[in-house]
């Protein structure tokens, strides 16, 4: 969306130059409310800003800033992991978007995934497709918050993306994307860490998968021996697919009680 430049008044300005000296570039209207003393003023306000073109409506309530680089046709666009934690809280970017924030996967994913402990219907802003995915207070952990252009971000750290990812395998690309995510995460990761985060989370399918990957890519795991027994026993009951969309077919691999309904294999090596 473009819109021409046009003059502020002194209220206006006044009001811009407090964003902009607290660094504030995404706000509420709740928070803009400080500053207009009331909800009517507040919305005028932000309506005439919006017209404007010194402000972008991200969703209801919510506005972008935009900046003077935009240039005097206002073109502007926020990052989407600067975006997300504005549209709810608590909020993670999480799944195949993180996988791929951490350098997991090099496929860019059309849907901007965000895991929060509310529901929220999926939107779109600025042309990006927000999704949000809730989890239970127990298993809403693992965030780390990082800086992007100097804006805080957040975002499921790399062991607890690959959680998420074995749990959702449908929203973070599949399980042979998850495949590929553990070799190359793999020197990388803090494998303790991973070993808390498997028993805090229960187990259950996430450990059958991962389990399974890890000792069938071969991946080079310090302690592989006694970690994987460890992981054995966190095992559920009953036989889990290791691909959740792909047909019930393929050998059961009974240490993990996992059905290997897709071929993932380390090079030159077949699973038997």
């Amino acid at each position: 969306m473009t819109k021409t430049i046009r003059e502020l008044s002194a209220q206006e300005a006044a009001f811009l130059s407090r964003l902009a000296a607290d660094g504030q570039t995404i706000f509420s209207a709740a928070q803009a409310q400080a500053f207009w003393s009331n909800g009517e003023t507040t919305a005028n306000a932000l309506s005439r800003l919006v017209r404007k073109g010194w402000l972008q409506r991200l969703e209801r309530g919510v506005y972008m800033l935009i900046p003077l680089e935009a240039g005097p046709q206002r073109a502007w666009s926020e990052s989407a992991l600067v975006i997300a934690p504005h549209l709810i809280q608590p909020a993670a970017v999480a799944y195949w978007s993180a996988l791929h924030y951490w350098n997991m996967t090099e496929q860019v994913p059309h849907t901007v995934f965000v895991q929060s402990t509310r529901r929220k219907r999926q939107v779109e802003v600025l042309g990006m497709c927000f999704r949000f995915v809730v989890v239970s207070q127990a298993r809403f952990f693992g965030v780390a918050r990082r800086t992007l252009d100097g804006k805080p971000i957040y975002v499921t750290d790399r062991e607890k993306t690959l959680l998420d990812a074995a749990a959702r395998p449908d929203l973070s690309g599949g399980i042979l994307q998850l495949a590929q995510a553990l070799r190359t995460a793999c020197p990388d990761l803090d494998w303790a860490r991973l070993d808390d985060y498997l028993a805090r989370w229960g187990g259950g399918v996430v450990v059958k998968r991962l389990g399974y990957l890890v000792e069938t890519l071969s991946l080079p795991v310090p302690d592989l021996k006694y970690r994987l027994e460890r992981w054995q026993g966190l095992l559920s009951q009953g036989i889990s697919p290791l691909e959740p969309a792909a047909r019930a077919e393929g050998p059961v691999i009974t240490r993990w009680r996992i059905r290997a309904n897709v071929a993932v294999a380390a090079p030159g090596r077949n699973i038997e």
